[in-house]
């Protein structure tokens, strides 16, 4: 490591206070509700630290008061536990989106891995790539849950700027997801599974995920490690996102690799979205630094062996976030809502595909009540069909990604990977060559059709 590193509390110029700033953690102004009845031990955590009455900013978000408290009473016997499958949620905190649609929001920036791809200088290749990965935290900060995959439920998107790509829930128990997109320039591949700690009006969200990307020039692979994500005020205050930590990202062929460190939110919102760090060569040796905001802007200059800028460079803007739609209730790029509708869709769309639950597009009608009634008869749908598998004593398998007998640590946890087996391509081709012009609104959801059932 570079003798300024951050992580080791040196350096000076733009990086002088980032050690400090790291000692922040969890500083964010902080006001107790023990004062409001049956609320013991929360807090309501504003990170632009305003002195408003605990009770009164208590108050404020999207919950009625008593839908809050109802919510309240059910899950504090939850405190401490992973919930990612074991609480049925309210439609009122959902988007008009699935867990499987907010994967592909990877892509909207993905001409970075174009220019990844294209450059011939090594470290610029990892300034792209990891600017491309920084890019999705604008879309990663929004309030609102998408909804949990069906088991089996996928999601296409055909040829956005070349891309195509394709996921699908793998498992329910853990929840587990795999995606799959390519164009000429890259593959990304990506087996995820959510591992969450609930703390009471808080929650820490754990990527336990596997996520590779293969420029396809050279043929070098980069492995992302995600930080972590903390979802802030989920019942009592203003509900606001945070993802303090590191992101590493390496190139599995060479050795180099970035480390970028997500400043956590301090004392009135203190070192909120920034971002900082280095490429650094195979012998750990710094090239470059790169620093700006994970929801605005990325920026990098060349850097000495000390990690300071080279006298005669400038630090140059390597990615900006595109303009996005004004007072958006679900705070939606216009990105966000070309992969929620049929536009980005196949011809001939799977019937398992997100867009067409009943239940997301209720919502994205302002249809609540509708919503949950469609979620509550497609969650009880599926553990009918998983009750059935027991009986018969059959096993779930995907339908577009094969399990290998790869197991992947993660500073979370283990995973276990799967991998794109290639039928999806098959199917695809057969699809676009058909003369069946049937329109994809009118397809009934049916994440069960593809459902492949082993012995």
């Amino acid at each position: 490591m570079a003798p300024n590193d951050p992580k080791n509390g040196g350096g000076s110029g733009f990086f002088a206070s980032l050690a400090s700033s790291i000692s922040n953690l969890g500083s964010a102004m902080t006001k107790s509700v023990n004062g409001l009845v049956g609320y013991e031990g929360l807090e309501v955590i504003n990170p632009e630290g305003s002195t408003d009455d605990a009770a009164e900013e208590a108050n404020k978000g999207r919950w009625k008061q008593e839908d809050r408290d109802g919510y309240w009473k059910m899950m504090q016997k939850y405190i401490g536990s992973d919930v990612t499958s074991m609480v049925t949620l309210p439609v009122i905190i959902f988007e008009p989106m699935t867990m499987l649609q907010k994967m592909a929001e990877l892509m909207e920036y993905s001409h970075l891995l174009d220019m990844a791809d294209k450059t011939e200088d090594p470290y610029m290749r990892m300034v792209y790539a990891s600017s491309w990965a920084i890019s999705v935290y604008y879309a990663f900060q929004r309030t609102w849950k998408p909804f949990n995959p069906i088991l089996g439920e996928t999601y296409e998107m055909a040829n956005y700027n070349g891309v195509n790509f394709i996921s699908e829930q793998v498992s329910h128990h853990p929840p587990m997801s795999a995606g799959h997109a390519e164009n000429e320039h890259f593959t990304y591949d990506c087996t995820s599974k959510l591992k969450t700690k609930f703390l009471g009006n808080s929650i820490d969200v754990y990527p336990v995920g596997r996520t590779r990307v293969t420029l396809k020039r050279d043929g070098v692979v980069l492995d992302l490690v995600p930080p972590l994500t903390k979802v802030h005020n989920l019942i009592f205050g203003r509900t606001w996102v945070d993802s303090p930590g590191e992101m590493i990202m390496t190139n599995l062929t060479t050795g180099d690799k970035v480390v970028l460190y997500f400043q956590p939110c301090g004392w009135f919102g203190s070192g909120r979205y920034e971002v900082d760090g280095y490429v650094y060569n195979a012998s750990e040796e710094p090239k470059i630094l790169m620093t700006g905001k994970w929801n605005e802007f990325m920026s990098y200059q060349q850097c000495d062996g000390e990690g300071e800028p080279l006298p005669g460079t400038e630090l140059k803007e390597v990615w900006r976030l595109a303009d996005v739609p004004k007072d958006d209730k679900y705070q939606y790029t216009h990105f966000a809502h070309k992969i929620n509708s049929f536009d980005t869709a196949p011809k001939k769309l799977l019937p398992s595909d997100s867009r067409l639950r009943p239940d997301r597009y209720a919502l994205e009608m302002g249809d609540m009540s509708k919503s949950g009634y469609e979620k509550s008869s497609m969650e009880e749908r599926q553990r009918a069909e998983k009750r059935t598998r027991e009986e018969k004593g059959q096993s779930f398998t995907p339908k577009w990604f094969d399990i290998t007998e790869e197991v992947t640590p993660t500073p979370w946890g283990d995973l276990e990977v799967y991998q794109f087996n290639g039928k999806y391509l098959e199917h695809r081709e057969v699809a676009d060559s058909s003369e069946d012009n049937t329109d994809p609104k009118s397809i009934e959801f049916n994440p069960w059709q593809f459902q492949d059932l082993s012995a």
